[in-house]
This record gives structure tokens, sequence and C-alpha cells, in this order.
């Protein structure tokens, strides 16, 4: 059997939809809702990390019946910031200029990035309520991630607070490193999403 269907490219392996827009929308609070971060040299210790935050540019999320049953948020990746170097207004600058850079996260080519919701299942277990699996998107390239998170619905706004979660910076085509004598860069960076969103009226 020939297959006339091409291959997928492999920068876009994905979880299958099992969402539906089927319910009462709400729009992303960028004001009140971001995505912190942190990334780490070889050892994950506190003296050799950096932290800091990404705004989202625009978000919706859908609930039916009370309960969460679809989003998707776009990150901006031109907000990305140290939280770490506040006080070292130089240093901050240089971190923030290499990490938007060909380099890491090669933002103007880039601005976006996304984390769409393609599947929403209650959990009795440990500190959250609701795994969410979906499809990230960085640097144009999407992968399947799931996400534990604790999840509220009530009176016409949505909480989700995620656990914080490492991802791969390579695989999603972040492979730089730094010279060894200034410690080379782990590839796990922890992510955790913290959105608002409020019901349209």
């Amino acid at each position: 059997m020939v297959s006339c269907k091409k291959d997928k490219p492999l920068s876009s392996e994905s979880n299958e939809m099992a969402t539906t827009k089927d319910g009462a929308q709400y729009t992303v609070d960028t004001l009140n809702s971001r995505v912190e971060w942190k990334g780490y040299k070889i050892f994950k210790s506190e003296n050799t990390s950096h932290f800091g935050t990404i705004k989202f540019e625009s978000g919706d999320v859908t609930v039916k019946d009370g309960k969460l049953e679809s989003g998707k948020f776009v990150a901006d990746m031109t907000s990305l910031t140290s939280e770490d170097l506040q006080n070292d207004a130089e240093n901050l600058k240089k971190l923030n200029g290499h990490l938007k850079s060909g380099d890491f996260f090669e933002v103007e080519k880039f601005p976006t990035a996304s984390f769409e919701v393609t599947k929403v299942t209650p959990s009795a277990e440990g500190d959250y309520n609701t795994l969410l699996d979906g499809n990230l998107t960085i640097k144009g390239i999407t992968k399947p991630v799931q996400f534990k998170a604790n999840v509220s619905v009530k009176e016409g706004l949505v909480n989700i607070a995620t656990e914080p979660k490492d991802i791969k910076r390579e695989e999603f085509g972040v492979k730089f490193q730094a010279p060894a004598a200034n410690g080379v860069i782990k590839d796990e960076v922890t992510l955790q999403i913290n959105v608002k969103a409020l019901e349209k009226k």
C-alpha cells in the first residue's frame, strides 16, 4: 500500500483535539496572567538559575456546564524578562537581549508561543484537580505536553494555575550552549502557567 499522505513534519508532533468551543466563552485577562520561567546552569541550585515572566498577548477559554472545556493561550515572547536581575539594570538588559536573540528564542522571527488545551481530565490525586493535555508551540515547533493544574470556575472568572513543569528547550530548537567556563546551561526549563479569564459579556 502506498500512502499519498505526506509524512507530518517532525516539528509538529501534537495531541489530537478532544475539546470543543461549545460553551460559554471567556477571555484571558492579560494584565493578571503570566507564564513564569526558570532556567538553570548545570546544577539546579538557586544561585545558578535565572527566573522571570512572559506576558500573554491573548487567549480564550470555553466553559461548559461549569467546567473548563478548552482553551488557547498565546504568550508575547517579546515581553520575556528576568525577575532575578531587577536590581542590576546592565546585566538585566544583557540577559534579556540574549534570551530574545537567535541564540535562544529568536523573538523577532517567533514573536509568540502558545499552549492549546486538547483534553481536560478531572484528577482526584495529589495537589492538583485537573490534568491539561495540550500542544505547546515554541519557535514554530509543536510538541504534546501535559500539565497538572488547579482550575476553578466561579462567577464569571476562570483561574488556571499549573504546577511547575520541566520542558526540554532543545526539543523546541533552543540549543545554545554557553562556554563551559560560564557554566553549562541545562536543557530543562521550568514553566508555570497562571491564567485568569473573564466571561465575555
